[in-house]
């Protein structure tokens, strides 16, 4: 039999609530059975497949390099391939996925030496369900569809059965839920002409999921019913019958409340399921998958409020897991835990085990988010839960605590956790390490200048929280409005303010007013404030918080502003102007069906004005041009006017160049040795960029360009202005900016209030979406 898996972390890790192709695992992992037991590479590969088969990923990884090292020393291409494969997948299963593909790409390179092509085929199909795991589409397509057309030209059932069931969950993932059920479906067929009862009751419970995404539950409940029938005939029962089983439960338990009339039944049958799949890894001494089925029977009891069950299932999962040292598991035993401690009043308790769970996640998490079965946007969000809930029992403990420096320390730790969250979120949008390499530079600081607050807008279901950090500490004050209001709000605000014909946007500027800076004017005028830097999340981010109005004005005549995606991943210094050097790049020629932009002639004519500095404009803007310059020009300050697109997955952002489109790797690549420099660059500015409206993934891209490049700061705009307007205020900027005596946030409010004043301009679609971001001063 082929070989085949998903990296147990993809199976378990994204909750309850992305679980929709959570059994692609369910293939068998073992070595075939043409290895020579009497050898020791035989040996060492039966030792493998015996210690993955118990949940030893480690001793697996151990045998299986050992019978590749041997194999290759005896000249036995295609086993040490087979050897390299199965180690790839132990890799996977530890979260060392870098290894993984490492493992994979030799034995691609191996196999593709050999007349056979089924080898290379099935490890074409192996990186392609890697890269998914990831989330990498484009990558991933690539292998699937090369595995596809190899499986076909060989007529191999086992070979067509795996990559259609990959191509089903790419489907998915891709949101084409049709085409996802017709690709299970045919794994299906090709599985049982192969005799692959596992496959085929994997791709069935793909196919399941598919079925109620397509708003069939009925269907989807009786192929679950045809899938549990399946597996449960498959014997010997093993670790893939139970991992199997908890999938199939999982299902059930999401078909609830698709089918209310069957709750009762649907839940007594998801218990007996992961009774069943718990029965069997403890038989087969499979600890890893024992932890799982007891820790999600403890929240199936969780959720039917039958708590003291729920507690005690939970205590064994977590017991059972940290005896195998499973931290993909841990973490979601001890939040789990701490909800239900939560829930029946044991605060204190309840706040030690979230704490002990964001410990945990904490060296993981960038593998549980790319490991999340509908990739990592939504693996990420998954994890914001634990920070969020957390920061909300801190925050209540604060209330309830009588001493101010012990309120303080729970309202530090409330602050932290949401900062923790915010540098793994933006972390994981640009899929490197930047915001750590970034943040390991930074200042950490806790007393801010007299006359700046930092606003973390904290939104809740039942509640807004405003944390508001002060010179004289933190302040907590929470806001009557629910989650769901307030982005309803957001959205119609966001939506209307752009439109310059009309004002329907002021009634929702002075709502969104009234919640978010209204409570706190007590507290701005007593500490006499003059910047306000907000940490937004979710939708927050994706509306002109200058363009908020109290009934007689504009936020932005009060109080500059600044936006930030986290106040640890900022760098507050102030502008060294005595050596400001800049690059002037972008288009002002029509490019790739693009419009022309005439006015960024006007920008890059008054920073020659103001500045002098160097200039690639149109036909100098190309690439190679730009790659040049910033190595060798000592700039501080990039700006860049041209077309760009920020989009909720990174790989679709832009900034258009003469020739070609400018990535936010290729951006990383170009200017990112900034970021180690004793001099950073400065500033970048982007003076044409957009966000899609309501897209908060995309304002988060726009927040965080700053540090994917490695400047201090970045202005830029939410949506894309094309006119005289964007010139006035950008070369308002900087000359205000040669004031030593202003902050960037306040040339800023003056550049914006300039336009403000203008009848001409005084629309907020002209001046409001320009944002400082990070350091403001």
């Amino acid at each position: 039999m082929i070989a085949r898996t998903r990296s147990l972390l993809s199976l378990f890790h994204c909750g309850l609530r992305f679980v929709l192709l959570a059994t692609v695992i369910l293939v068998p992992v073992a070595p075939s059975e043409s290895h020579d037991t009497s050898t020791p590479a035989g040996r060492a590969m039966k030792e493998g497949g015996l210690a993955f088969q118990r949940g030893a990923f480690g001793e697996a990884l151990s045998h299986w390099k050992e019978s590749a090292d041997l194999y290759k020393a005896a000249g036995n291409v295609p086993a040490q391939v087979e050897a390299l494969v199965l180690s790839a997948q132990a890799s996977m299963s530890l979260g060392q996925s870098k290894q993984a593909l490492q493992s994979l790409e030799l034995a691609l390179a191996l196999a593709q030496k050999s007349d056979d092509p089924l080898p290379e085929a099935t490890v074409l199909g192996h990186l392609g369900r890697t890269y998914l795991t990831f989330g990498r589409t484009n990558e991933a397509s690539e292998y699937l569809q090369r595995a596809w057309a190899q499986a076909k030209e060989q007529n191999s059932s086992p070979l067509m059965a795996t990559t259609q069931n990959d191509l089903g969950v790419l489907f998915a993932l891709q949101q084409k839920d049709a085409e996802a059920l017709n690709a299970f479906q045919e794994s299906i067929t090709h599985s049982q002409k192969a005799h692959l009862p596992l496959l085929a009751a994997t791709a069935r419970t793909n196919s399941a999921r598919s079925l109620l995404r397509l708003n069939q539950p009925t269907e989807s409940r009786l192929a679950l019913d045809t899938a549990l029938d399946q597996l449960k005939a498959v014997t010997p029962p093993s670790r893939n019958t139970s991992l199997g089983l908890i999938g199939i439960a999982l299902a059930y338990q999401r078909l609830e409340s698709h089918l209310p009339q069957e709750h009762d039944p649907l839940a007594l049958r998801t218990a007996g399921v992961l009774q069943e799949a718990a029965t069997i890894a403890e038989e087969q001494g499979d600890k890893r998958t024992l932890s799982y089925a007891l820790g999600y029977l403890g929240h199936l009891y969780e959720t039917e409020y039958r708590m003291d069950e729920a507690l005690l299932l939970t205590r064994r999962a977590l017991f059972v897991a940290q005896s195998v040292d499973a931290p993909e598991s841990l973490y979601r035993w001890q939040w789990q835990l701490g909800r239900l401690l939560a829930a029946t009043g044991q605060l204190d308790q309840a706040i030690a085990s979230y704490r002990q769970a964001a410990s945990t996640l904490q060296p993981i998490r960038v593998e549980i988010a790319q490991a999340s079965s509908e990739g990592p946007i939504a693996g990420q969000d998954s994890m914001k839960p634990l920070f969020f809930e957390l920061a909300d029992l801190l925050l209540q403990r604060a209330a309830l605590t009588d001493g101010e420096q012990a309120a303080q320390g729970y309202l530090l730790a409330a602050r932290d956790a949401i900062e923790a969250y915010k540098t793994a979120e933006l972390r994981d949008y640009f899929k490197d390490d930047c915001v750590d390499a970034a943040r390991a530079k930074l200042t950490t600081f806790d007393q801010l200048s007299p006359e700046t607050a930092v606003i973390y807008p904290i939104m809740f279901a039942s509640r807004l929280e405003l944390l508001v950090s002060l010179p004289s500490g933190l302040q907590r004050i929470p806001v009557e409005v629910t989650g769901a209001q307030l982005t309803q709000e957001i959205r119609s605000f966001r939506r209307l303010v752009e439109k310059r014909t009309t004002r329907e946007y002021l009634p929702h500027a002075q709502q969104l007013y009234a919640w978010l800076i209204r409570p706190l004017e007590t507290e701005l005028a007593r500490h006499q404030i003059t910047t306000l830097v907000l940490v937004p999340d979710s939708a927050l981010r994706t509306i002109p918080l200058a363009a908020l109005h109290d009934g007689s004005s504009f936020l932005i005549k009060k109080f500059a502003l600044a936006v930030t995606p986290g106040l640890t991943l900022t760098d507050p210094r102030p502008l060294n102007r005595s050596s400001l050097r800049f690059l002037t790049a972008g288009l002002t020629k029509s490019v790739q069906g693009f419009p022309p932009l005439p006015y960024v002639a006007d920008e890059v004519a008054s920073i020659e004005q103001l500045y002098k500095g160097d200039q690639l404009l149109n036909d100098a803007f190309r690439t190679a041009k730009l790659e040049r310059e910033l190595r060798d020009g000592g700039y501080s300050v990039l700006h860049i006017g041209t077309h760009g697109k920020f989009s909720t997955d990174v790989e679709d952002s832009f900034l258009l160049t003469f020739d070609g489109k400018l990535t936010m790797e290729r951006l990383d690549h170009l200017v990112g040795l900034f970021r180690f420099r004793e001099d950073p660059l400065e500033l970048l500015t982007l003076s044409a960029c957009q966000t899609g409206i309501g897209d908060d993934r995309a304002a988060l891209g726009l927040a965080g360009v700053a540090l994917k490049a490695g400047a201090r700061s970045a202005l830029a705009t939410l949506w894309f202005i094309n006119d005289e307007a964007s010139a006035t205020l950008i070369s308002e900027f900087y000359r205000q900016l040669q004031n030593p005596s202003l902050s960037k946030a306040v040339a800023l409010q003056y550049a914006q209030m300039k336009l403000l004043d203008d009848r001409i301009y005084e629309h907020p679609a002209y001046w409001s979406p320009f944002l400082l971001l990070n350091n403001w001063l």
